[in-house]
């Protein structure tokens, strides 16, 4: 598949005939994903040795949030492999699911479907394509290190599960809304097992938050070249790097900001390759770590394209 392919919709699941093998991801809005190109790559050099996957292909579904239930009936009538889900469907699909895997269950949020007889069974792979990015791209490990996330969104969640259980050093999270910080917190809580677990304003950072600390951005202030850094990096102890989940644009503000501070710092373009990998490796068996390259190639490819 071309970077550009076509967007379709709940509606064009009535008439779908496709002859293969179908995976495909679900947000709203979609137009601007690069998954179906790094998918369809990986799955193209699969076919290469392997007849297995040679009519398996991915596709892009814009489904709001009100036709999210039917959308999930119709694609499991259809029997799709699996199902990529991003924004805003990460949480909305957690109780829609028939079943979640462990790992996913205490992050309250699926990002990977698989297709089985009894219904989607829900994983997140969101954790593992974060901690995997950054120790490629940093030389980061979330073990025993010290990290300030911002966000308390599905992306925030999954990010917050992880460092946890990787045994961070202390957790810090920022969130504009007090609710929905408040809701992550009390969610993470029973998880934390002495971890240090607190949470902040963004635009009031307090003096107890340590330096050194890994940065991470779950939010999405910096997709629009407008948007303003979801906090400003002068106003924290000095971290050591920064991350930011936004890919395009490459740039994004909080990054611009690092590196005018000197900051060690990334865009997401690699937990985007590294939880697709693991989501490939749920739907094919092949390892995540054996497709990366190839998807990570194609999602620069789409994404210079634009």
């Amino acid at each position: 598949m071309a970077a550009f392919d076509p967007v379709f919709t709940l509606r064009d699941l009535a008439s779908w005939s496709h002859p293969g093998v179908s995976l495909a991801v679900l947000g709203h809005p979609i137009s601007h994903s690069v998954s179906p190109p790094m998918h369809n790559a990986a799955l193209a050099e699969l076919a290469g040795t392997d007849p297995r996957f040679a009519g398996w292909s991915y596709f892009r579904f814009d489904i709001p949030p009100a036709d999210l239930p039917a959308a999930l009936r119709e694609l499991h009538a259809k029997k799709f492999r699996g199902l990529n889900l991003t924004v805003p469907h990460k949480v909305l699909a957690f109780d829609q699911v028939a079943a979640v895997a462990g790992p996913a269950r205490p992050i309250g949020a699926v990002n990977t479907l698989l297709w089985t007889e009894q219904g989607w069974l829900g994983h997140n792979t969101d954790g593992y394509g974060l901690a995997t990015a950054l120790h490629e791209t940093l030389g980061c490990q979330l073990a025993g290190a010290h990290v300030i996330l911002l966000g308390a969104g599905g992306a925030a969640r999954g990010a917050a599960v992880e460092c946890l259980q990787q045994r961070c050093a202390s957790l810090s999270i920022a969130n504009r809304t007090r609710e929905n910080l408040g809701t992550l917190l009390a969610l993470l809580a029973p998880l934390a097992g002495g971890v240090p677990l607190r949470g902040f304003a963004p635009d009031a950072p307090p003096v107890w938050l340590p330096a050194g600390a890994v940065v991470i951005n779950a939010t999405s202030a910096g997709l629009r070249e407008t948007d303003p850094a979801p906090i400003d990096l002068q106003r924290l102890p000095r971290p050591a790097s920064v991350y930011d989940m936004i890919y395009n644009p490459p740039r994004p503000s909080l990054l611009r900001q690092a590196e005018a501070l000197g900051l060690p710092c990334a865009n997401g373009v690699s937990m985007l390759v590294h939880q697709g990998a693991k989501a490939l490796e749920l739907w094919t068996g092949v390892a995540a770590a054996r497709i990366a390259p190839t998807m990570h190639a194609a999602a620069n490819r789409a994404l210079g394209a634009r």
